[in-house]
């Protein structure tokens, strides 16, 4: 499994993980799907089976903990006892807008790639670049 529930401690009490869940595993287990499932589409242009079947130390730090912060945000939607949503929040948007980044390839990590075919380079189209010219006004 890529997150635990317990792993949620670092951002969540475990006094407010059990009184929001009343402790039931199962709307934890709910909110770290979603949060895995949100990431995961943003970051299709990664080998997500790989990203997401990792497990310990194998896993991407940064992406663990904004995996995290989403798994939280859903979590704590069912009631807020004793945490400060405005944080959560916050955190939860700064989650989106990192995945965001790395889907628009501002930000690139290091990522296992989509390679069936062996040659070491990333399947797909890979990416585009567009644009124009900004417009020009002549006046006469």
């Amino acid at each position: 499994m890529y997150l635990t529930p317990s792993e949620l401690n670092s951002h969540l009490y475990r006094e407010s993980i059990d009184t929001i869940s009343r402790e039931d595993e199962a709307p934890i287990l709910a909110a770290i799907d979603a949060a895995i499932s949100e990431a995961r589409g943003y970051l299709t242009a990664y080998d997500t089976h790989a990203l997401f079947a990792a497990e310990g130390e194998a896993r991407n730090a940064l992406l663990l903990l904004f995996v995290k912060d989403i798994a939280v945000w859903h979590f704590v939607n069912l009631c807020n006892a004793g945490t400060d949503l405005d944080l959560r929040e916050k955190r939860y948007d700064r989650a989106v807008s990192w995945l965001r980044q790395v889907q628009k390839g501002e930000v690139v990590p290091e990522f296992p790639i989509i390679d069936k075919d062996g040659d070491g380079k990333a399947d797909g189209a890979g990416q585009y670049i567009y644009g124009s010219n900004p417009k020009r006004n002549l006046h006469i």
